[in-house]
């Protein structure tokens, strides 16, 4: 595998995680320098790597997309952490790393012997981050969770979808990535702590609470008039017109935020009498009667193509865009302009594509890494972490 080079370069992972949160923490390292060594039980890996769709080499070999996705630039390492010299190989390697990150339920890692208070006392500056769902101690700790059920119980999902109808969860797996983006943010500032200091720290990451965290604006709203917030759709709790509408042939939105972009587009839909409507005067009184001017608009933008709304805003200035599919929009003009679609080749030769790290940082151009066989990092690690060819 060819190194990184990149802001995190030197910086040593050990990630004991599988499925989403804890691998897209870990990836995001991986894709800024940092050695992330994946350890994976011997036996199938992270479960992930059973996931379809997976792309078959002309010799039959498969490898997971799905699993490409989240660990590509690292290194695998298998150890049964349920054989005590494997635990004790875990340990040798968390004194030659900086940071831990594991996904286990509270209290599993304590089983293994792997637990932040034993390994903080070979590594004191081993900053030691635990994604879960529900956080390490509380009535709610020990329980299990996936990203649909933490989007559940979280509020996400009330505020999701249309109403009438029936709360749904975000498509994107939101409560997962999301705590992934806290848990790599917390991470480098508490490296940076550990290196100041020489004192490490326990990260307890929680879906739950970064998700709280991530609805500020939500939880502002009830916090400011006790009442919870409603689902909207596409619609704006607090600015109007600022949804999604149906062209002739297709949708798009359109975000007109204050009364300069309201203004452009009563001249584009050819009604300069709503400018001076009562109900539609300020960007409040859009908003608390948004409903009735969505129906004015619809009845006007249903009489041509998305595109030539589209385009008639652009040239005012009004934010707006088509409703795409991912197949669009990942062969986007601006996608490829800001190249966010990389060609990767995985370890079975297939040739597949990938987004990169999707953040520009000025001399540094992110390395496109496979994602790595189950095991294949076994002996160059040892070797380049423990200083022997074996154990």
């Amino acid at each position: 595998m060819k190194k990184n080079i990149g802001p995190l370069s030197g910086l040593k992972v050990l990630e004991i995680a599988q499925y989403a949160a804890g691998p897209f923490a870990g990836l995001l390292l991986a894709d800024l320098g940092a050695d992330v060594v994946k350890i994976e039980r011997p036996e199938g890996g992270d479960l992930i790597r059973s996931w379809a769709p997976h792309l078959v080499n002309d010799q039959g070999d498969a490898f997971s997309a799905s699993f490409s996705a989240l660990n590509r630039g690292k290194r695998s390492l298998t150890l049964d952490l349920r054989d005590p010299n494997d635990v004790a190989t875990a340990i040798r390697l968390v004194e030659a790393t900086d940071v831990l990150l594991e996904n286990f339920r509270p209290g599993v890692m304590a089983k293994l012997g792997l637990s932040y208070d034993t390994l903080k006392a070979v590594n004191p500056r081993l900053v030691y981050c635990s994604v879960t769902g529900f956080g390490q101690t509380g009535p709610s700790a020990k329980r299990g969770a996936f990203d649909v059920t933490v989007q559940a119980e979280s509020g996400v999902m009330s505020v999701t979808g249309v109403d009438p109808g029936e709360p749904v969860k975000c498509g994107v797996p939101f409560a997962d990535l999301a705590t992934a983006l806290y848990a790599g943010l917390t991470i480098l500032a508490t490296v940076n702590q550990a290196r100041e200091t020489g004192r490490g720290a326990h990260v307890d990451c929680s879906m739950f609470g970064c998700m709280l965290g991530i609805s500020a604006l939500q939880t502002s709203e009830y916090f400011a008039t006790g009442e919870a917030p409603k689902r909207l759709g596409s619609r704006h709790p607090k600015n109007a017109p600022y949804q999604g509408f149906q062209g002739s042939d297709k949708g798009f939105v359109v975000a007109a935020g204050n009364d300069k972009l309201w203004h452009a587009v009563c001249d584009i839909v050819e009604r300069d009498d709503l400018k001076n409507d009562p109900h539609f005067q300020t960007v409040n009184l859009r908003a608390d009667n948004q409903t009735e001017l969505a129906t004015i608009l619809q009845s006007v933008f249903s009489t041509r193509p998305a595109d030539e709304w589209l385009d008639a805003f652009n040239a005012q200035g009004v934010p707006c865009a088509p409703i795409n599919t991912f197949e669009e929009s990942l062969n986007d003009t601006q996608t490829q302009h800001m190249n966010l679609v990389r060609e990767m080749t995985l370890p079975n030769g297939v040739q597949t594509k990938t987004v990169p790290y999707p953040v520009a940082i000025s001399g540094f151009d992110p390395i496109v890494a496979t994602a790595p066989e189950l095991g294949e990092h076994n002996k160059q690690v040892i070797e380049e972490w423990l200083g022997v060819s074996d154990l």
